[in-house]
């Protein structure tokens, strides 16, 4: 299995190390990581990087999340632009829109992400997308910036089948988290029971979002296996076809080799 979206910065690892943690995972059967680099001081993307120059089976997003929309200057959007040019950069994100929690404005947000979209088309890599509670304004701006010339993925997928339809005419891929293992996620399992076999992608969003049986606790990549085998329960498939499908997916999607 490849989990396609997983934070190991220093801060996110919560006093873990990101090699302990890769060492679980690994021997619970996930064999690749896209380790995501987003903060409000550019040092996630750094360490991000440089943990993908680490190892081979790491690869590393830069961006910068709606909750750290506020924090964009100038210094820090050409640093970006920099970082987006390292080797083993694979995808521009998690950009998006946050309503939920509204860390920053509103039309800060808005902004900062249609200026991500256009960095990303301009480094030709597809875009990691963040959208909570904002699915009309994400699905608006990724039409009107043409996102659809990069494509990509919407991370941690918790929308609904009316949503993923417009998400894959825009060729934006559907990435399922622990959520769908949440016994309320039923418009999501929905989703992940439906969705076109070569659109899906899993995660783990870690350590965000620990699926059933671990809810409440950090997760980390080694809880794949559960979120990969609650897909495959809902599309009726063994779980093997499963993770073999959404290895190609991902590899197919941000062209990893």
């Amino acid at each position: 299995m490849i989990d396609s979206h997983c934070h190991l910065d220093s801060h996110n690892c919560r006093g873990r190390s990101a090699d302990e943690i890769m060492a679980r995972a690994h021997a619970a059967g996930v064999d690749g990581f896209v380790v995501i680099g987003v903060g409000d001081a550019l040092s996630e993307a750094r360490q991000a990087i440089a943990l993908a120059a680490e190892h081979d089976d790491v690869w590393a997003t830069v961006g910068l999340h709606p909750h750290d929309a506020k924090a964009l200057d100038e210094r820090m959007l050409a640093e970006l632009d920099e970082l987006a040019g390292a080797p083993r950069v694979v995808a521009f994100g998690e950009i998006g829109l946050d309503y939920h929690y509204d860390s920053s404005p509103r039309e800060a947000q808005r902004d900062v992400f249609r200026r991500m979209i256009t960095m990303a088309k301009a480094h030709r890599l597809p875009i990691v997308i963040h959208t909570r509670e904002a699915a009309e304004d994400t699905l608006g701006i990724l039409e009107e910036e043409g996102a659809r010339d990069v494509g990509g993925i919407i991370h941690c997928f918790s929308e609904d089948v009316a949503f993923a339809r417009r998400a894959l005419d825009m060729d934006f891929d559907v990435s399922f988290s622990g959520i769908v293992t949440f016994k309320n996620a039923r418009a999501v399992q929905e989703v992940a029971a439906w969705a076109p076999a070569d659109r899906i992608l899993i995660e783990t969003d870690s350590p965000y979002l620990a699926p059933i049986p671990f809810r409440g606790k950090p997760c980390e990549p080694a809880m794949l296996p559960h979120t990969a085998a609650k897909v495959a329960e809902l599309r009726g498939i063994p779980v093997d076809e499963l993770s073999a499908t959404t290895v190609v997916n991902t590899k197919r999607r941000l062209r990893l080799a």
